[in-house]
Parts: structure tokens; sequence; C-alpha cells
């Protein structure tokens, strides 16, 4: 992949999944650094696996509990791995598609709308899994003044990030808008400008924005993208091509120490706040009773009837499906088996139906 390629992508890094559009605000070896250690790892410390770095999407708060349960309760481990580097995204970092291109990253969590467009300019990998059922994009306003649907945005100043122009874009072009409908205001990820009235709306993330707002008594009301005709997942499994070839069983062991890791999580909302305020995301200084009632809404992207059906991080057809039109609507135009290859995974639950 050419230098150029990595320079142009790197802008429409995930802007994390607390971040913005898909949007709003967001791992270590061991509870420990952010370590950039090759992707493949060794076995020199005598396990099975060695080591992988993992990306993620945005920076280590709640959005991460799946992750911080399976390396804090051991299950990498006893999947085999001698560690797992958990490296924070975020506004500033590489993209987990350049960290795979590159071999910095064995494994990122990313969005389709992201990594399509980079496997579309030659980067040979897939989606094998997918955290969130639906993304956690909305758009945000005031409860004074509320937009409750796409329409009500017609004639409104809106506040969108740069990492969002795209999936904003299609937000509009899903519901027969044309980006002349509404002002654009170029923003960053504090939402001030909404609270002080310089905007009518804000690209945001349904499991940061609007409860930060309400903690600091601004009222607030919001819709999300995927209602209105963009039901794209959000926190996806990305690998390299060759990792689904030829670390076939090393991807499965992964897969079932997520899995894992994600179900604590959901049966545990305040522990999955604790780990990420005082362990794994300490140093962004989290507030504990707000990352205890983002966990407790991420639960209702992260499960689903189909997961609950077919397991955790799974994908239906029919949703792989409903992603490939919603992309097509953000002009980027792919075919389901060039994005996805959920085999792995349907293997992992044909193979450990106690998973489910």
């Amino acid at each position: 992949m050419t230098t150029e390629f990595l320079d142009r992508r790197s802008f429409l890094r995930y802007s994390a999944l607390a971040g913005a559009v898909l949007g709003g605000t967001g791992l270590l070896a061991a509870c420990g650094s952010d370590s950039s250690s090759s992707s493949g790892g060794s076995s020199d410390d005598g396990s099975k696996y060695g080591t992988v770095a993992i990306q993620l999407s945005w920076l280590k708060n709640i959005e991460f509990a799946g992750e911080y349960f399976a390396d804090s309760k051991g299950y990498y481990k006893e999947a085999g791995f001698g560690s797992v580097n958990l490296i924070a995204g975020g506004a500033a970092s590489t993209s987990v598609e350049a960290g795979l291109d590159t071999g910095k990253v064995w494994l990122g969590t990313s969005a389709p709308q992201t990594t399509a467009p980079a496997i579309l300019e030659g980067l040979p990998a897939k989606i094998v899994g997918t955290t969130y059922q639906k993304n956690p994009f909305a758009i945000v306003s005031s409860a004074a003044k509320p937009i409750k649907t796409p329409a009500d945005m017609k004639g409104r100043k809106i506040g969108v990030q740069d990492t969002n122009q795209l999936i904003f874009g299609a937000l509009l072009a899903a519901n027969g808008m044309k980006p002349s409908d509404v002002t654009i205001v170029p923003a960053q990820f504090d939402p001030t400008p909404l609270a002080n009235g310089e905007v009518d709306g804000w690209v945001s993330y349904v499991t940061n924005e609007p409860i930060t707002l309400a903690a600091k008594g601004f009222e607030n009301n919001h819709f999300l993208f995927a209602d209105y005709n963009l039901p794209l997942v959000a926190e996806t499994l990305t690998v390299k091509q060759s990792t689904i070839d030829k670390e076939r069983d090393k991807l499965k062991a992964f897969l079932i120490a997520e899995i894992k890791g994600w179900k604590d999580a959901i049966g545990d909302p305040a522990e999955s706040a604790r780990l990420a305020v005082e362990v794994y995301g300490k140093d962004q200084k989290l507030d504990l009773a707000e990352q205890t009632k983002e966990a407790i809404a991420q639960n209702g992207l992260v499960v689903s009837q189909d997961t609950t059906a077919n397991g955790l991080l799974s994908m239906t057809d029919s949703l792989i499906e409903q992603n490939i039109a919603a992309l097509r609507t953000a002009k980027i135009d792919i075919k389901a088996d060039q994005l996805f290859d959920l085999s792995v995974l349907r293997e992992v639950y044909a193979e450990n139906p106690a998973l489910k």
C-alpha cells in the first residue's frame, strides 16, 4: 500500500465510538501500556500465541468494557495469548486500517464506513464481527428546540466533526436531503457550542454527549442515525485477510475471549465503569456515574434479538446487506464478501454452543 493511501486515509479514522458520527466522546498489556508491538507477536513468553496489539477506535472509556474484562479476568491468557496490548485510538491517532496495513496492529475496532474505502483502495482486510449491532451516532439538540428527525434539521445549524462529514452526508442522502438543506458548522468533539446555543444540533454518540450534557443541566433530545435509514454497525472487529487465511485458530481463540469479556461487561455495568475509570482509562479522568450510565446505554447497542439467537459479535446476512446498502448511500460501493467474513465467528459458535 502506498504512502499516499495512508496519508489520505488518516483523516478518515473512525471518529470513534464516542466521538461522533457514527459519535461522541470512545487498551494495554495486561493493565498496562499502550504498546505498538508487532501484529503477529511471538511465543517467546511460552504462550501459544504470544503477544498481539489491538487498536481501539477511540480513547479508553466505557466503549471497550468487554476488552477490559477479557484482559483483567484472564480470558486472553486462557485463550493462549501471552498478553494483549490494547492501544487507545482517538482523533489524533493513526487509523486502525493504517495500523493493519503497516503491521503495527493485529486486529482493530473500526467501522464499515472507514474500512470499506480502505479495502477499495487496496487494503486486504475483512470485518469478522461487530460489537455494536446498531451504531450509536445521533443528532443531539436542546429539549427546548428539539430536532427529532432528519427533516427537522432543515435550515438549522448542525455541528459536524471532520471525521464525521462522510457519515453525516450519508444521513442526509438516506433521507432525501442535500448538504445545502442545513448549515454545517465545523466542530471538534466538545459539545459546548450546542450548550451555548451556537448550533442547533450536534453529531454525537448516543452513549456519550446526551448523558454528559444532561449531567451538566442541559436537557436534550436526540435521534439515532440507525433509526433513519442508516443502519450501520459499529465497533467492528477488523483483521488482515492473511490472519483469516493463516491464523484462523488464533483468531478463533481471540474471539472466544472477546465473547466472554463482553458477556461479563453486559452483565455488570457497574464493574465495567469501574474498570474504565479506575484502571484502563485512569488517565482520562472519567466520571464514574456517567460511565455507569453509558455502560447501561451501551448494552442496548450490543445486545439485540439477533445476538440473543446467534451470539454476541455476530451479524445476520440481512444486517450485512443493510450495511452494504447504507454504504452505497454514502457513495461507497462495495460487495458484502469484500467487506465481511463472519465464517470464523460462526465456526466459533458451532464449536462452542455454550458461548451463546
